[in-house]
Formats: structure tokens, C-alpha cells, sequence
């Protein structure tokens, strides 16, 4: 097939970019300075009714088990921490702006339980390497692959041919986009992340995540952006299948130098988080359980 020259800026104009909504922009600011604390981070959430909402929900969800009820933003903040709300907001927020583009098979949902499983994963894997940005590792698998809705809204008939060649000749779908546009998802939602001012090592999270074997070799200074991209390679929630198996357990081998024991914790662990957290952002349980994907 002819490679399209289009480039993905003229994909990605200004009328097709859904805005962020301001209390996820402010708070992403104020992440960005260390002197921040809970007082400061409770003033655009309480100015969000919706948000305030969701965040109280959140900190006195199950998966924290705090023995009495938080009735306060600020307490909350204190409590969970100011970078795993923050997180959470916009994960809100940029489930509340994608377009849901109608597209064959496409399930919206589906895509965010995926992103949820990802980043939970790519954080737990940070933490068992003991790396200091897992909270960083979270958000940027969480968003690798938020641009598809809106690349699957702009450019259907390119996508249905490259979704059935992915399907008959199991390749992923980052090669076959790079062979046809010159340009990946991963290009795409780190534009995205760009145009909404994201910090930039949540940019750089996102635009690596489909170059695995570059940032294995890269060595470890890039364990970090090597996790959220063999984040990417899990199974998805709405398939029994794992075509990327080999891939996985290889790239977890060589990353990790870990047990299958230890592989098997992480999945136990994040299948617990992703039991605790899917009802609080309104998902499905996926399919199968990660260890349901084992191997002896």
C-alpha cells in the first residue's frame, strides 16, 4: 500500500482537539512545583463539583481501605497524596473529552480498561525495580494510547484497512501505522499531551512506548519509558487471546532480570488494583485476570 503523506499535523487541527478541562490543567501545574501541597491542589477540585465528586469517591474507595470515612478534599490530599489524585483527575478528565468514534469492533471503554491495566502494571513494575518516577510510570501508560479514538474519528477508511491487515498478519499496530503515515499512535497522543501542555516527561513517556527494543537497549538509565512500553504489550481486557506472549515474557526477562514467580506477584497484584479501581471509574472487569494468561 502507497504510504499517505499527510502529516499528522494536518490530522490534528485545532477544531479536532478536544480541550482539557481547567481543573486538570491547573493541577498538572501545580505538580509541577514542589512547594504545592494539599492546600493549594483543594482549591480547583472544590471549584469542580464533578471532580470534587469523583476525588472523594476515589479516596475513600476500597483499594485505600482508610477505617473512617474522608469527608474533605484536603484531608483526602493529605492522605492518598497529591500525585496519585492528580492522576486520577485527569484520568477523568480525558476519559470525559475523547470522542467515542464509532468504529467497527471499537469499543471506547475497552480501550480505557486496557489504558487502567497498563498503568497500573507499569507502575507496579517501577516499583519492584525500585525507581523513583512509578507515579510518572502510571501516568504515561495510562495515556499512550488516548489519541486512537480521535485518529479512528478522523481517518476511518485508513484504519479499517490497517485493523484487518493487524488481524491477518499479526503485526502490531504501531508497524503497520508507520509503514502507511510515516507516524504512529504514539506520535499522535504525544502531540496530544504536547497541545495540553503535559509535563514533558509524560510526553516522552508516551512518544516511547511503542520502542521497546530501542529502550532496552538504551540500557538502564531508560527502565523507566522500558516499562510503560512493555505496558503496552499486555493482553487486551476484551480479548481471551495474548498475541504478544513471546514478546512480553522475553522483554519482562531481559528489563527485569526476575523470576516468573515474581511476574506471576505483579500480575496478582495488579489484578487486585484493577478489581479496586475499575467500578470507581465506571469500567468493566476485563475478561480474564492477567495470571489467567500463565503459562507453565
Amino acid at each position: 500500500m502507497t504510504a499517505i503523506t499527510t502529516p499528522l499535523e494536518d490530522v490534528f487541527h485545532a477544531e479536532v482537539l478536544p480541550a482539557l478541562p481547567h481543573s486538570a490543567i491547573t493541577l498538572l501545574q501545580l505538580s509541577q512545583n514542589p512547594d504545592s501541597g494539599p492546600a493549594e491542589f483543594t482549591k480547583p477540585i472544590e471549584a469542580d463539583p464533578g471532580l470534587m465528586g469523583q476525588v472523594l469517591k476515589f479516596v475513600n474507595s476500597s483499594y485505600f481501605g482508610f477505617s473512617r470515612e474522608i469527608m474533605s478534599v484536603q484531608q483526602g490530599l493529605t492522605l492518598v497524596g497529591t500525585r496519585a489524585v492528580t492522576n486520577f483527575a485527569l484520568w477523568n478528565a480525558v476519559f470525559s473529552v475523547m470522542p467515542n468514534p464509532k468504529f467497527g469492533p471499537f469499543d471506547l471503554k475497552a480501550l480505557w480498561q486496557d489504558s487502567l491495566r497498563r498503568a497500573l502494571f507499569a507502575r507496579e513494575l517501577g516499583r519492584t525495580l525500585q525507581l523513583e518516577n512509578a507515579e510518572d510510570l502510571f501516568a504515561g501508560a495510562l495515556l499512550q494510547d488516548m489519541a486512537i479514538p480521535l485518529l479512528l474519528k478522523e481517518l476511518p477508511e485508513q484504519y479499517e484497512v490497517l485493523v484487518e491487515r493487524r488481524a491477518e498478519e499479526g503485526r502490531r499496530l504501531s508497524g503497520l501505522e508507520k509503514e502507511i503515515f510515516g507516524w504512529d499512535h504514539a506520535d499522535a497522543s504525544a502531540m496530544l499531551a504536547q497541545q495540553w501542555n503535559l509535563p514533558e516527561e509524560f510526553v516522552a513517556l508516551i512518544a516511547q512506548h511503542t520502542k521497546f527494543e530501542e529502550l532496552l537497549d538504551a540500557g538502564p538509565e531508560q527502565q523507566g519509558p522500558a516499562c510503560v512500553a512493555l505496558a503496552s504489550l499486555l493482553p487486551s481486557c476484551s480479548e481471551d487471546g495474548w498475541d504478544e506472549y513471546d514478546m512480553f515474557m522475553k522483554g519482562y526477562s531481559e528489563l527485569t532480570e526476575q523470576s516468573a514467580d515474581v511476574l506471576r506477584e505483579t500480575f496478582e497484584k495488579v489484578d487486585s488494583d484493577t478489581t479496586e479501581f475499575a467500578p470507581i471509574l465506571r469500567l468493566p472487569l476485563p475478561k480474564l485476570a492477567l495470571v489467567d494468561y500463565l503459562q507453565d
